[in-house]
């Protein structure tokens, strides 16, 4: 028993496997191996496969049900049963946020070129565009120089330009540009590159030092599932997007960028690789690419910041200070020379200072020491700290470009010393700019007139020298002509200058401000009092005749049409030339909008009620279009409805005073004296200077028994418009005890 017990084999003790079974595990053991393989290699495929599946139906799904917009500057439309191509004006969505977005000037052509046509892309930002009149840019211009030197070619000039965009929005236009059977490429762009979309200076966007992660974020925004998540995060700051205004360059006056900021390398660097991308994109169209220096505007724009070299010490910065103020002593003394003295002292503390370069430039200047001027002024730009205008390393990004990529079809236009040439002293100024790099009629003349010039040299190897008369180059007064340049024209110019650049920062925060403003406002009356009856139909004499030369020029039609319904009052013959603009633009706001305000001048609201909302189909973030209907609904005491249009005129155009007034009027008749209170608070948390809202929102204060705020409200009214005799009246009733 016992040895039956202990008889067995000693592999076969409990401790261990048989070799039986250890075969058989042998056996199963290779299988297992491949089913644990393929186990993993299945969750491989649910954890890459799964997910991108879902992402793409996802992102079909959004574009099915037209959710999002197209990231295409450029779209098909249809005009007299023509295929044409036309702006999109969505696309600015892809870099600003919708209610602030940015857009690309109207245009159209036609999708199949003809063998005649030879097509020119402008590109670039607010200076190429033309801003503050693209009617008057140097793409026009040279179009108007290209007709008339070669009738027998059909020149396109389409300005494909946008403000407030740099070179990383730019190559985008561009990319789309090329599959438009492009001819040349004049690219005009430099201003923006710190103050732009990525750049350190920017508002609309995080700065990036890679630019494989800024294309990246650029091709993820172009995706329908893009734009919902960039949405669905700016949803949780609703509110405070909607109350975001287009303030313009006032947007950016804080963010500073000294001349030693790392970060300027990046944004030197990024520009020469979107430069060089640009130029393959366009030669791999089979374009020629002209490649612009950027022009600014030296002696007659202070530097728009300043800040100290940041390692100085305090006794250093007092120093400076010191010899600083006693310059500015001597220079309103004008003792010039030894202003200078001091002014140079001040550098030898602290040469970095942008406004002590600019004022030592100036003083140089009147003492007729015109080399050291120049130095000075451009020294100025360069440590100006809030960086508005292209700089040298930007001007010399651009020659670099040209020279190392010396390949057949680029070429450079140096605008910079043609401005230079052409200026007093070889210093730009007010001659041929409207402030910092916005150029006037002279400018954007001389501007085309030098691109012309190259132009001339490249088209006989394109069309066979088809120059076949000999003509006299168009001078600029003929130029003005074409283009019905008047001094119509020349005052609502000027007067969107004063009113709607010079007198917000940063151009407040500028050395001689106050000056400067003395003078233009003198220019702007001067203006205004020229404007007689008889002016004003020789200006529509100016225009009939430009028409004649091209009767399919849009904007010379929508711009007469300004004309006749504003200051000439020829209200149907304003609607003629506006109805002209929305017949060849169909895809665009404008005309139609134009179309209604018209109508509304001539007392045809329902006609007017129906352009309007064309417009604002085409455009829903039309803050000013929500307004006009939301009046004319009022009109007709379709409250509800004029309520809906004025909120919406708010939400997308928050500085809107008359939307917010307008409704609490409304919501006072309505006896919801709350919430006529409260819209009131929310337009002067946008307008703070608004005299009517400050005035109303007393009224309504007094109404409530808030006598004490309701006087303070009223007295703010009179402080900002203190001729106001009306908000008199109603302060001295408040003070009386009426309500």
């Amino acid at each position: 028993m016992k040895a039956g017990r202990n008889g067995r084999k000693k592999d076969q003790s409990p401790s261990g496997p048989s070799s039986k079974a250890r075969q058989k595990e042998a056996v199963k053991s290779p299988a297992m191996e491949i089913s644990r393989g393929r186990l993993w290699l299945f969750r491989a495929i649910a954890m890459l496969v799964v997910p991108t599946l879902f992402i793409i139906l996802l992102e079909s799904g959004l574009r099915l049900t037209g959710y999002g917009f197209r990231p295409e500057a450029i779209i098909k439309g249809e005009v007299d049963g023509k295929r044409v191509c036309c702006d999109n004006s969505k696309f600015g969505w892809w870099f600003f946020p919708m209610n602030i977005s940015r857009e690309l000037s109207p245009f159209t052509f036609v999708e199949d070129k003809a063998d005649n046509t030879y097509r020119i892309f402008i590109l670039g930002a607010s200076a190429a565009q033309g801003e503050p009149s693209p009617t008057f840019s140097f793409g026009r211009i040279l179009k108007v120089m290209l007709r008339e030197a070669y009738p027998e070619i059909n020149f396109e000039v389409i300005v494909m330009a946008m403000a407030a965009v740099n070179s990383h929005v730019v190559l985008e236009i561009a990319e789309d540009c090329a599959t438009h059977q492009p001819d040349m490429f004049v690219i005009y762009m430099g201003n923006n590159e710190v103050v732009g979309p990525y750049g350190p200076g920017t508002v609309f966007s995080s700065f990036s030092r890679s630019l494989f992660l800024i294309r990246a974020g650029i091709a993820f925004k172009g995706t329908r599932l893009g734009q919902l998540l960039t949405n669905l995060l700016g949803s949780i700051g609703a509110d405070k997007e909607r109350q975001q205004v287009w303030r313009g360059m006032e947007m950016s006056a804080h963010r500073q960028v000294p001349i030693n900021d790392a970060r300027l390398e990046t944004v030197y660097g990024h520009f020469q690789r979107n430069l060089e991308d640009m130029i393959r994109v366009g030669h791999k169209a089979g374009a020629e690419v002209v490649l612009c220096t950027v022009a600014s505007n030296l002696k007659d724009n202070p530097p728009f910041g300043s800040l100290h070299t940041a390692d100085l010490s305090t006794t250093q910065i007092e120093s400076w200070k010191a010899a600083y103020q006693e310059g500015v002593n001597h220079e309103t003394a004008g003792v010039y020379a030894q202003a200078i003295d001091s002014y140079m002292a001040a550098a030898k503390v602290d040469d970095g200072y942008a406004d002590l370069q600019y004022r030592l430039g100036r003083c140089h200047w009147i003492a007729g020491e015109y080399e050291k001027a120049r130095n000075r002024y451009i020294r100025a730009r360069e440590t100006d700290t809030v960086r508005f205008r292209a700089d040298s390393r930007i001007n010399q990004a651009i020659r670099d470009v040209v020279r190392d990529n010396n390949t057949k079809g680029l070429y450079l236009v140096d605008a910079v010393k043609a401005f230079e040439s052409n200026s007093p002293h070889g210093i730009p100024g007010s001659e041929f700019f409207l402030e910092h790099v916005h150029l006037n009629f002279s400018g954007n003349y001389l501007l085309a007139k030098t691109i012309f010039g190259q132009v001339e040299k490249i088209l006989p190897d394109r069309l066979g020298d088809p120059r076949r008369v000999e003509r006299p180059f168009l001078t600029e007064a003929e130029c003005a002509r074409f283009l019905a340049w008047t001094d119509w024209n020349q005052y609502r110019i000027t007067d969107k200058v004063v009113n709607g650049f010079l007198k917000k920062p940063p151009f407040t925060h500028q050395l001689y401000h106050d000056e400067r403003m003395t003078e233009m406002e003198r220019n702007l009356a001067a203006l205004r009092a020229s404007l007689t009856p008889e002016t004003l139909q020789e200006a529509v004499a100016r225009y009939e005749w430009a028409i004649e030369q091209d009767n399919s020029d849009w904007m010379l039609r929508d711009r007469y049409g300004t004309l006749l319904l504003e200051d000439v009052e020829d209200h149907e013959s304003a609607l003629e030339q506006y109805r002209f603009v929305a017949e060849f633009l169909p895809h665009s706001h404008l005309g139609y909008f134009n179309v209604g305000a018209a109508l509304f001048k001539l007392s045809d609201l329902k006609g007017g009620i129906e352009q309007l909302n064309k417009a604002i189909d085409i455009k829903p973030t039309y803050g000013y279009a929500h307004y006009l209907l939301a009046l004319a609904y009022q009109k007709q005491d379709k409250v509800d409805q004029a309520i809906e249009h004025y909120s919406e005129a708010v939400r997308w155009q928050p500085e809107l005073v008359l939307a917010y007034n307008n409704l609490v009027e409304i919501w006072m008749r309505r006896g919801e004296l709350d919430k006529a209170i409260e819209i009131c608070r929310q337009g002067l948390s946008v307008s703070t200077n608004s005299a009517i809202l400050h005035c109303n929102l007393g009224v309504l204060l007094n109404k409530k028994n808030h006598r004490s705020e309701a006087i303070a409200e009223i007295r703010k009214a009179i402080e900002i418009d203190p001729n106001s005799a009306r908000m008199r009246k109603i302060l001295d009733a408040v003070l009386r005890g009426g309500r």
